[in-house]
């Protein structure tokens, strides 16, 4: 770096030739030189006054004191009778900040860091501050490993007391990890303890692309806290890093790492012990801690049980306890007592509750989903429900809760929900296409928190190679202050089965209907509805003749009138792509005597996901389904069949084509189904993230396996001369099955999900697709 040299004079002058030896009073300051630096700044830093009496002392140490400011390079005094004149030459302003060679870091957060040590363009250039940066600067390549890196800083002139500072950055390669020897370990060798270790002195499997070879200050740092909770996670209560070297070749390109350890002897856990004001009883605070006596001590279960009887602290109020467990090796040098000190604090209340990010839905809608309320002692565990409830709703992508103290309120805190909003529907027309209905059209308004609201609202008119439909729909989740949803629906629908892979007839569908909610619990609900159905079926030459035969017996139209009631438990973490939780519904479906076609359906669905870690989750879904007529000897309507295979089913097998094959017209070869009575489903899947996927969010991959069929409990009749092909009954060796890998992705255009998937057990007449998609559909 070019340093300008640097000057000061503090000469007195009696008029303007003669060195002042006495003292005098000050009736007026002068201040010459200034261009951009304010009267008012030198003043500030002067600390000399009119009408003070001053001798050579006093203002050759005020002299000094103004130079220190760092705004000058040169301070000079002079009186002129009487008025004391300061003469000073301003330093010169950064023009201009040029920063090249850096790629590792930001240029913005490099300018950022800059600015804070007052090196920015239009600032004044101090060359303290700009080596002392230099020197920084260093520092943060070398903690990276960087042990090459060299910063070179030059200060350019120009015109008008102004400078160019060039940083010229040669950043250098990161050192390589040639060697970690780990010294003074005996119960465990080197590469077990090397297994906890990010770093990795060997090249990667790949070329070495993918090695953590690479050395950084702070990724040490973390091997050697990991390090340490290895030991004492296994009872070395006295484990102990002596002493680390890193030690670097001459040519700063080889790190060779040495760990000096001392194990210590393990030790069990003694006796448990509690300390302070508990608040809860002692056999409860037990129970809570996850060690017994006489297992090996470890310090992350001590960790695990202090969060725990913190947790439960929290949920009596005491959001502010602070628990911490202490070990004390016991004299036989075998064991280790632990006591827990407890500090409860002062149960708070809740003064506030705040919600940030939510643009589009109103404050009411989240504020109506809130357990814990204001004014109420703060309760951690209905703070976290409140949190849940939120992330139930589908509303959003994330929620976040922050917990703050009130400013000289010791017992109160303010609670802010931290939302980040996603699409919950769509308006627009548009275009989407399913393997199972082809290419689906239409226009639509789908929304389940339509204007922010927190109603769902679904009106649209679609139309495929298979289906038409137009249907109208409202639900007000909260209908009532206490959480009773009201709903109704209208809706008309066409469906034409002649080109798809199901037995071959079309129908056609209008109604309506009315539900209502109730709710049980914090994660349970009871809904009930009746809608009213008139439907007609029309046949071809090759419709199956168990249809042309139920269409002889029971004619071609049926007005029906159905109940339903149905239970639902949700605790589920998300509304959408969930990753841990359970779900649950059960529903029971019955027409009302009198209708044309009298039966009941009953279905179970479950799904149960455990969390892995923040990225991977074991998922298990399950679904059955029964269905029969209530009494008499009429068919059960097939059209009311469960049908099996496709996405969300059987992945792997065509839609709907899974189950009991029909009985064909004489001529027609082809195998299809009607579906069947009795639903069998069910699959385990592994939930994994995409590498170079940020938003995880809003995809989800998966290895799955599925299983599932329909049945039959008893065959339709057939036509006379005909003979069935029908097997009826449950065989659970019928079930198919399949495995493969599948995704699911919010897209901008609307939800993605797509499979492809291998069948393990086809048989000659089921019909597969290896791979399966729908885009623009509800997965």
């Amino acid at each position: 770096m070019k340093l300008k040299t640097i000057g000061l004079a503090a000469l007195l002058l009696a008029g303007s030739q003669t060195v002042l030896a006495n003292s005098f009073n000050v009736s007026d300051i002068r201040v010459e030189g200034l261009q951009r630096v304010s009267a008012a700044s030198v003043f500030n830093a002067f600390p000399v006054s009119a009408n003070d009496r001053v001798d050579e002392r006093e203002l050759a140490e005020a002299a000094r004191e103004l130079f220190s400011t760092g705004l000058f390079d040169d301070v000079r005094l002079a009186r002129e009778g009487d008025v004391l004149v300061i003469q000073v030459e301003e330093r010169p302003v950064i023009y201009e900040l040029d920063i090249s060679g850096n790629s590792q870091i930001n240029e913005d957060d490099l300018r950022e860091g800059l600015a804070d040590s007052d090196v920015s363009e239009g600032e004044v250039l101090q060359l303290s501050t700009l080596e002392e940066i230099q020197r920084e600067l260093e520092q943060v390549y070398l903690s990276q490993g960087r042990y090459s890196a060299s910063i070179d800083a030059e200060v350019e002139e120009l015109e008008d007391n102004r400078v160019r500072v060039n940083i010229d950055i040669d950043e250098g390669d990161v050192a390589k990890i040639r060697q970690i020897n780990i010294v003074g370990n005996e119960d465990f060798d080197d590469e077990t303890l090397r297994e906890s270790f990010e770093l990795e002195d060997r090249p990667g499997w790949f070329f070495g692309w993918f090695s953590d070879d690479e050395y950084s200050r702070e990724r040490l740092s973390g091997d050697l806290e990991r390090l340490r909770s290895f030991y004492l996670d296994r009872g070395y209560v006295n484990f102990n890093i002596a002493s680390t070297q890193v030690s670097i070749s001459p040519d700063k390109s080889d790190i060779y790492i040495t760990v000096n350890v001392e194990e210590g002897e393990r030790f069990r856990l003694g006796d448990i012990h509690f300390a302070g004001d508990l608040k809860i009883s002692e056999d409860e605070a037990l129970s809570l801690v996850e060690a017994e006596r006489g297992e090996i001590f470890s310090r992350s279960d001590v960790t695990a049980s202090s969060e725990a009887i913190r947790s439960r602290l929290g949920a009596e109020g005491y959001a502010f306890a602070e628990v911490e467990g202490v070990p004390e090796v016991n004299p036989d040098g075998e064991t280790v007592d632990l006591t827990f000190n407890v500090e409860p604090g002062r149960r708070a209340s809740v003064r506030r509750i705040n919600f940030v990010g939510n643009t589009t839905t109103e404050d009411e809608v989240l504020r109506r989903e809130m357990v814990q309320m204001e004014g109420a002692p703060a309760s951690t565990e209905q703070i976290t429900q409140s949190r849940e409830r939120l992330e139930r709703l589908g509303f959003f992508r994330q929620v976040e809760v922050e917990t703050e103290p009130v400013p000289g309120e010791p017992d109160q805190l303010d609670v802010t929900y931290n939302v980040e909003e996603q699409p919950s529907g769509s308006i627009s027309a548009s275009v989407g296409y399913s393997q199972s209905a082809g290419v689906i059209y239409g226009a639509s308004l789908s929304q389940n928190n339509f204007l922010g609201t927190g109603n769902r609202v679904n009106v649209g008119a679609q139309r495929s190679d298979t289906f038409t439909n137009l249907n109208f729909g409202f639900t007000d989740p909260y209908w009532t202050l206490d959480g009773i949803s009201r709903g109704y629906n209208l809706f008309y629908r066409e469906t034409d089965y002649e080109d798809s892979d199901i037995s071959t007839y079309s129908t056609d569908a209008y109604g309506g209907g009315i539900n209502f909610g109730y709710p049980v619990n914090e994660l349970s609900r009871l809904n009930f509805g009746a809608n009213v159905e008139d439907l007609s079926i029309q046949t071809y030459d090759d419709t199956a003749s168990e249809i042309m035969q139920y269409v002889d017996d029971q004619g071609n139209d049926a007005q029906s009138l159905n109940v339903t009631a149905s239970w639902t438990r949700n605790n589920l973490n998300r509304g959408v792509l969930p990753t841990d939780g359970s779900y649950q519904r059960a529903s029971l479906e019955t027409s009302v005597p009198g209708s044309d076609a009298e039966y009941y359906k009953a279905r179970y669905e479950a799904q149960r996901l455990f969390s892995l870690d923040n990225e991977w989750a074991l998922k298990f879904r399950s679904e059955l389904g029964y269905a029969d007529t209530l009494g008499g000897d009429d068919p059960y309507p097939f059209y009311e069949n469960f049908f099996s295979g496709g996405l969300g089913s059987v992945r792997g097998f065509t839609s709907n084509t899974l189950g009991p094959q029909t009985t064909p017209q004489p001529g027609d070869d082809e195998d299809r189904t009607l579906g069947g009575n009795v639903l069998v489903e069910g699959s385990a899947e592994l939930l994994f993230p995409l590498p170079f996927i940020e938003d995880r969010r809003s995809m989800q991959t998966s290895l799955f396996v599925d299983a599932g069929n329909t049945f039959l409990t008893d065959c339709y009749d057939v036509e006379p001369g005909q003979t069935s092909q029908c097997e009826s009954g449950v065989d659970m060796g019928d079930l198919r099955y399949s495995a493969g890998i599948g995704l699911s992705w919010l897209t901008p255009v609307g939800p993605l999900t797509f499979s492809v998937a291998q069948p393990l057990n086809d048989e000659d007449e089921d019909d597969t697709q290896f791979f399966q998609f729908s885009l623009g559909q509800t997965f």
